[in-house]
């Protein structure tokens, strides 16, 4: 066994192994050294996160964030996790994927250990096998065909099974292990190892000494002589080793690990069984808090249930090592949910010793719910009333609010680019902007929830009614925009909407005092709860999972932002736009007046917006004439790059330098120009170039301009005007939540009205369905009633 351990380029043993370790290794394999071994892996399609994994032992992490700083980890692995669903023999797919994110964070320079289960299901199907094959042919041809397949197999004792399963799980261990170039170990305890001292060190030292050489050691208790669990038979401040989970605990403990993943056949700890009506799962559980859970049955197979994997937690996380109790049996998630779990992920059910100071996201998330409710019966009035209040608060306490914003500027200085300071900065000008825009909104929310669309009679003393109500609970996202904040609550008090606001750290000064004053403004009618402010450390993708809470997703930033919450959120609709690659067409009549202001307005008046113009095209015939050469003329006075598309290229002797993608949103004063033969043309470059955001045509000719307008397929379509006009304020919306880019629901600038759907409302007198039938008593009627005016102050 030593000369194996040669071969993979290790020292000997300084001290004898125990002898219950089996030592596994790739024969002949040199084994490279843990601090070369992230340059080197390409197997994996899992990737690899470079940080600092030394920390002093002692104290659990208080934060999920913080996991990825574990170095030393152990991974429990339930029975129900290892067996298959009939509880004889192995997941093996389960298994393999295991093995493979296990690999990938010990060659991250990890230790990682494995506590497994298994060797009693694989050893059932072993001993099953074998007799059945033990039966004679003539007894079984004796029996007939129908008896043979109610053959009875006998009861199959567990410590027999263990014992004949046992090597058998260990060289499927090996197989997969060794796919990776990693050797692992066996080691086998009983409860008695841990109370003899000696045997404790030996075991310290072997498990020290297998970690050092780079070897994964696997653990199992030794189910063939291990006796029956006693009840309460935990000595004083320590945990006896009756399960997998209680030796997992221990073991962790022993061995100062940093992080204890338990997983099991559930996504964590629920409030009350799973399955059950109200059944909640517990994002972070804290010590205390057993009085509020109520355990069900234990698993299917093991001899452990949730109660004692919360036991074994607690105890372990009192010892030092943080715990995260997870489900290893989904088919989406068990594919990476190790690795998930180390890199901060909210998955599973995380225990820590520190509560946080405020309310959790998920608690956050039910009072936006309740609040909104509550929004949503105020009278239009009341709502408007708070409207108002918050837009007298923002030049009221302007100076408080540009104090709080030179902060953010003063630290985002040198760590932001150009454009999203100037997203970041508030001015004067900026808060008298908003402060109008958001009394525009109170004006129009007078007639939006409750709003009457259609009446129909269906028959007789039998009305229907389709009216307007509140979507539900808004999650908006935004990036190095403060002035977002009270635009985005305004709309949602509006339209009766709770709300959860996510905005960038680099304006955590700014948003803290907007949504202070915001509350401020709710609480005069006892709603202060309906919006929120997440200040917790969640990551986006944790906050795109929570489908229970969250209605619609609106994020507003960066197209990258975008993109990575279209396809975080499973479950929840996202409102927005991924990109905002908004196209000028010069057409061959375009006045020589207009293009220039048009130009220079669309590009270089806020060249960071998502609605600023990115490509410039050009009908072949104005090339090399006045206009072209003022077009020019004017680009290079704003300072603005440009970019030659590829015909525009081919009509130039020293062009610019060629554009990389003719689908590119600079968001800065770079400018792509491309030549095209005709509006169709233009046309059918913006179809498959742009984003469908805001497109332009310049021209005098209005049977052209009208063809463009109803030809392009975005959400803007302007005749003579600027890509800038696309904005809610400018449509006199008030503001917007964003610009939707989307063909389902809202298009466009989205406001009040984007914000609301619908619900049918029926009053009737005893009317059944039966009485409508061929021999019935009543006929529909469907007849169209008129729409009741509101009274509007």
């Amino acid at each position: 066994m030593l000369s194996q351990v040669y071969h993979c380029g290790f020292q000997p043993f300084k001290q004898r192994l125990l002898p219950w370790v089996k030592c596994t290794a790739v024969s002949r394999l040199h084994r490279v050294q843990p601090s070369a071994i992230r340059h080197v892996r390409s197997w994996s399609n899992i990737p690899f996160i470079t940080v600092p994994l030394s920390r002093a032992h002692g104290k659990s992490f208080a934060h999920r964030s913080e996991l990825k700083h574990a170095k030393r980890i152990v991974v429990k692995l339930g029975s129900a996790v290892v067996t298959r669903g009939d509880e004889c023999g192995l997941a093996l797919g389960r298994l393999a994927s295991i093995v493979e994110q296990v690999s990938v964070l010990q060659n991250q320079g990890r230790e990682m250990m494995l506590v497994t289960s298994g060797a009693v299901a694989f050893g059932k199907q072993r001993l099953r096998h074998e007799i059945l094959l033990s039966q004679s042919v003539r007894q079984a041809l004796h029996s007939g065909q129908n008896q043979l397949k109610e053959m009875a197999i006998p009861v199959l004792e567990a410590r027999a099974c263990a014992a004949a399963g046992q090597s058998g799980l260990m060289a499927l261990y090996e197989a997969m292990f060794t796919q990776y170039s990693i050797c692992a170990a066996q080691i086998l305890v009983t409860n008695l190892d841990f109370h003899d001292e000696q045997k404790r060190r030996n075991l310290n030292g072997t498990l020290h000494e297998l970690l050092r050489m780079n070897i994964v050691p696997i653990i199992n208790t030794n189910d063939a002589v291990v006796p029956p669990a006693e009840p309460n038979s935990d000595l004083q401040g320590v945990i006896s080793v009756k399960d997998n989970d209680s030796l997992a605990a221990r073991l962790a403990v022993e061995m100062k690990t940093d992080l204890l993943i338990v997983l099991s056949d559930v996504e964590g700890l629920f409030d009350s069984p799973p399955g059950s009506d109200d059944a909640k799962l517990i994002d972070i559980f804290y010590p205390g808090d057993q009085q509020s859970v109520t355990f069900g049955t234990k698993s299917r197979v093991g001899m452990g249930g949730m109660e004692a994997k919360v036991k074994a937690a607690l105890w372990a996380l009192q010892g030092g090592t943080s715990v995260v109790i997870a489900n290893g049996t989904h088919p989406k998630v068990s594919g990476h949910v190790i690795t998930d779990i180390v890199e901060g992920k909210k998955v599973g059910t995380f225990f820590s010793e520190v509560k946080p100071a405020g309310p959790t996201v998920e608690q956050q998330g039910e009072m936006a719910r309740s609040g909104g409710r509550m929004l949503a019966t105020l009278e239009p009035e009341q709502r408007a009333e708070i409207i108002h209040h918050l837009a007298d608060l923002l030049t009221d306490q302007r100076d408080e609010i540009l104090l709080a914003n030179k902060k953010d500027m003063e630290e985002a200085e040198g760590r932001l680019a150009a454009p999203l300071l100037k997203r970041l900065s508030l001015s004067t000008s900026k808060l008298n902007s908003l402060a109008i825009g958001l009394r525009q909104i109170a004006s129009s929310s007078q007639d939006s929830v409750g709003r009457v669309l259609r009446r129909t009679r269906i028959a007789k003393n039998l009305e229907l009614e389709q009216v307007t109500v509140p979507i539900g609970v808004l999650l908006v996202i935004f990036e190095s925009r403060p002035d977002c904040l009270p635009q985005v609550a305004a709309l949602a008090i509006a339209s009766g909407n709770g709300l959860l606001l996510k905005g960038g750290k680099e304006a955590a000064h700014s948003n803290r005092i907007l949504h202070l004053l915001t509350q401020e403004a709710l609480s005069i009618h006892g709603v202060k709860e309906a919006v929120q402010l997440v200040n917790t450390r969640e990551e986006v993708e944790d906050l795109c999972r929570l489908d229970k809470m969250i209605d619609l997703i609106i994020p507003r930033g960066s197209s990258q932002l975008v993109r990575d919450i279209q396809k975080a959120a499973k479950g929840i609709p996202v409102m927005g736009h991924s990109e905002g690659i908004c196209h000028m067409y010069l057409d061959s009549e375009a006045s020589v007046d207009k293009v220039t202001r048009l130009v220079r307005d669309s590009k270089c008046e806020y060249p960071a917006a998502c609605n600023a113009l990115e490509t410039l095209l050009i009908h072949r015939d104005l090339l090399r004439t006045p206009l072209f050469d003022q077009i020019i003329d004017m680009l290079r006075v704003e300072q603005v790059k440009i970019h030659a598309g590829p015909k525009f290229a081919s009509y130039l002797t020293f062009s610019p330098s060629e554009v990389k993608s003719l689908r590119t949103e600079y968001g800065d004063l770079e400018l792509c120009i491309e030549v095209v033969d005709n509006v169709q043309e233009a046309i059918d470059h913006i179809h498959k170039y742009g984003s469908s955001h805001t497109d332009v045509i310049v021209t005098e000719n209005e049977k052209t301009a009208e063809f463009f307008l109803q030809h392009v397929d975005s959400a803007c379509v302007f005749w003579n005007a600027s890509t800038r006009f696309s904005d809610g304020y400018r449509f006199g919306l008030g503001a917007e939540v964003g610009i939707s880019t989307s063909r389902i629901h809202a298009r466009g600038p989205v406001g009040l009205e984007g914000l609301l759907t619908t619900k049918w409302l029926l009053r009737g007198q005893d009317h059944v369905v039966s009485d409508f039938s061929e021999h019935g008593s009543l006929k529909y009627l469907h007849e169209n009633l008129p729409i009741p005016q509101r009274n509007i102050n």
